[in-house]
């Protein structure tokens, strides 16, 4: 299921290039992190690559920060995770795509495991995640994360949404990311590029942050986690009940 990779991408002369999309809204606080550190593993991997940042909307210096370091900056309004990561998709030069979350560091040797996997032709896949310091939480929250990990990642062998890759042709052949549901987005974009070829998930992990467990309470998380239960027909195809993935408390 999971690809190891190399720190150094074996022949760069195979990455045909590479645009990574990150979606933000109101990510001052981590968003200049997050570019940089791309940007840091573009350069150690000396491979051709941009950087599209989509600010949705944010009411902070999100965009200023992301132009700050490096980033090329798109403007929308849409309110929608999966609109936000087409908009970016549609504006990308490069064949191949990376879809990060903006508060999540991406390893270089993770960028090279997914350009080895794309080169060898791959439709596209996901990483493993990590949290920067799952000791500090409350072991009922790291307990949930794990549970979630292993129900997403080992037995679905799903993505998840903070990364994501594939190839811009098939990405463009089943018309992106669903539009009509607000979250679960991910799910759908694994599920459309398994049925398209080899679907794989790379090491090493990614770190995301660890801010939805800290700032909201184990039965407000419980709820998001369970939701799919309680909607039936009409799975997240509203933003109802969603505001700790769109209005996070910070």
């Amino acid at each position: 299921m999971y690809g190891e990779g190399q720190l150094i991408v074996e022949d760069p002369n195979l990455v045909e290039g590479v645009s990574i999309v990150i979606p933000a809204r109101n990510e001052a606080n981590y968003i200049r992190k997050t570019v940089e550190a791309i940007q840091k593993a573009i350069d150690e991997l000396e491979i051709v690559a941009e950087i599209i940042v989509v600010n949705d909307d944010s009411t902070d210096q999100t965009a200023d920060i992301a132009i700050e370091a490096g980033a090329r900056v798109i403007d929308v309004q849409l309110r929608n995770i999966g609109a936000v990561r087409n908009a970016g998709a549609a504006e990308a030069i490069y064949p191949w795509l990376i879809f990060v979350d903006a508060d999540t560091l991406v390893p270089a040797a993770t960028i090279a495991a997914t350009l080895h996997q794309l080169a060898g032709g791959d439709s596209g896949g996901g990483a493993r995640v990590e949290l920067p310091n799952p000791e500090k939480l409350f072991f009922v929250k790291r307990w949930m994360f794990y549970a979630v990990v292993l129900f997403w990642h080992v037995l679905g062998g799903w993505a998840a949404g903070c990364y994501m890759f594939c190839r811009k042709e098939l990405f463009d052949s089943f018309g992106g990311f669903n539009e009509e549901y607000f979250a679960a987005e991910e799910y759908f974009f694994s599920k459309q590029l398994k049925a398209l070829g080899e679907f794989r998930l790379v090491r090493p992990a990614v770190i995301t942050s660890a801010r939805k467990l800290e700032n909201y309470s184990v039965l407000q998380l419980v709820k998001l986690v369970t939701m799919p239960l309680l909607n039936f027909g009409s799975l997240f195809q509203s933003r109802r009940g969603l505001d700790i993935l769109y209005e996070d408390q910070r």
